[in-house]
């Protein structure tokens, strides 16, 4: 196992910048802000810790790529940066996410509100679900797993069609497998980040998926026609369990951390770090690092306190509706406990923060 550890003159320079500007930009934040943020050059910190490498096969090994700090990341003129105009992210849901209707919706609410809270500021909206058959996306068994995927270049330009005019972005959630190209196989997600367009599965989240007694497998695809989706009707959906919630959530956060402009994280232990398999992705944690986090405040502008707040009622179940989003069935209706397990120490690592932030 490899430490990448940082001086802390290299973290403060990525952190707060050389630039007068970006200094007193940094100066003005909120004392509590700014204390919680320090925290990023502390060597003794408990809250954020040093990237620890397990293999040559972890993503900073094998996809060698720039660092890019707060500076970089408040210069680039490539950026999508939210307006009044375009300030909701849309999220689109393919296929079933769940064994039955009540599950899929309220899966996808959890998810929603998980959204919500995490880029504080801005409103997350569901479209319409959808079947696989409205996207017209071209379909495939993969040789190795025998499980069915989606392409998701198709996915995508299903999606830049879909995109409502006051969109931030729209990305499009499914419980089947994706893959690129003929020559791929498999990939978790795809995203234009100019086009503020993302496609991302949660398939491969599923305690079984890698089982050799995987339910999910196709024996052989009987496609009469391009347009034959019917072998979607009946396909094989995970439970939606604690872990799969995490794991989900931890994929789409990191995947619209993108779409605003925030690079793979190579500073501090942060969700934004790269990942070549799941193991690798499972030790990622939930938060952001102070660099990171820099980064999406600049870019929304909420207030740190407010949004670890946001946070903590998600995972005490205390946000039910999504604002702007009209609900379905009543709070009597809504009897699926959202299952947050898994979070409890991503919990009491946010009220941690918040002593920080508050002393």
């Amino acid at each position: 196992m490899q430490t990448i550890r940082h001086s802390e003159q290299t973290l403060k320079t990525a952190l707060i910048s050389k630039s007068p500007e970006l200094v007193l930009q940094y100066e003005n934040l909120d004392a509590g802000e700014q204390r919680l943020m320090n925290e990023a050059f502390q060597p003794t910190s408990d809250l954020f810790g040093p990237i620890t490498l397990h293999s040559k096969s972890d993503w900073i090994t094998s996809h060698p790529e720039s660092p890019q700090d707060f500076e970089q990341f408040f210069n680039d003129p490539y950026r999508k940066i939210p307006s009044p105009e375009k300030c909701h992210i849309y999220i689109q849901s393919i296929g079933s996410l769940g064994n039955t209707r009540i599950i899929s919706e309220e899966y996808v609410r959890w998810l929603s509100g998980y959204c919500e809270a995490f880029f504080y500021g801005l409103t997350v909206k569901l479209l319409e679900p959808v079947p696989v058959s409205a996207t017209k996306c071209s379909f495939r068994v993969n040789d190795n797993t025998q499980n069915l995927q989606i392409h998701a270049g198709d996915i995508l330009k299903f999606l830049r069609k879909k995109k409502p005019r006051n969109a931030f972005c729209v990305v499009g959630i499914t419980m089947i497998d994706l893959y690129p190209r003929d020559s791929w196989n498999f990939v978790f997600g795809q995203a234009s980040l100019t086009e503020g367009v993302g496609i991302f599965s949660f398939a491969r989240y599923g305690s079984d998926f890698y089982s050799a007694h995987y339910k999910g497998k196709v024996k052989k695809l009987q496609k009469t026609s391009l347009s034959d989706y019917s072998v979607f009707d009946n396909y094989y959906v995970p439970e939606i369990t604690s872990i799969l919630l995490l794991r989900s959530c931890k994929t789409l956060t990191h995947e619209l951390g993108h779409i605003f402009g925030l690079r793979h994280c190579q500073w501090l232990s942060c969700l934004m770090q790269g990942s070549n398999h799941l193991e690798e992705a499972d030790r990622r944690p939930l938060n952001l690092c102070p660099v990171c986090l820099r980064k999406l405040q600049s870019a929304i502008g909420f207030s740190i306190v407010e949004r670890y707040k946001a946070l903590v009622r998600w995972i005490d179940d205390e946000s039910v509706d999504i604002p702007g989003e009209t609900a379905k069935h009543s709070h009597e209706d809504n009897v699926l406990p959202k299952p947050v397990e898994a979070f409890k120490e991503w919990r009491e690592w946010i009220i941690k923060c918040l002593a920080v932030l508050q002393k």
